[in-house]
């Protein structure tokens, strides 16, 4: 499923958690929130470690709206209000 679908079923917080570090690993209750709303982690076959990231595709799409730019798909995003 495209992260557009599932982003707007996470929780504000965790939202605001994956804006800011995008790209880093995702911990395990967020690996579980993601997954229920109907997104998906990955084990990095390339690292030794056994943290969940993100795809590549949902990182530039968050790099883009933490950007506050259009993600190419064109689609209307939920904001998430930073303070």
């Amino acid at each position: 499923m495209n992260i557009e679908l599932w982003w707007p079923k996470l929780t504000p917080s965790t939202r605001v958690g994956l804006l800011e570090n995008n790209g880093d690993a995702v911990p395990p209750q967020v690996v579980a929130e993601v997954t229920r709303a109907g997104g998906s982690a990955a084990i990095d076959s390339d690292s030794e470690e056994s943290d969940y990231y993100l795809s590549d595709e949902d990182v530039e799409w968050i790099e883009t709206v933490t950007n506050e730019e259009e993600p190419t798909e064109g689609l209307i995003l939920s904001k998430v209000r930073r303070t």
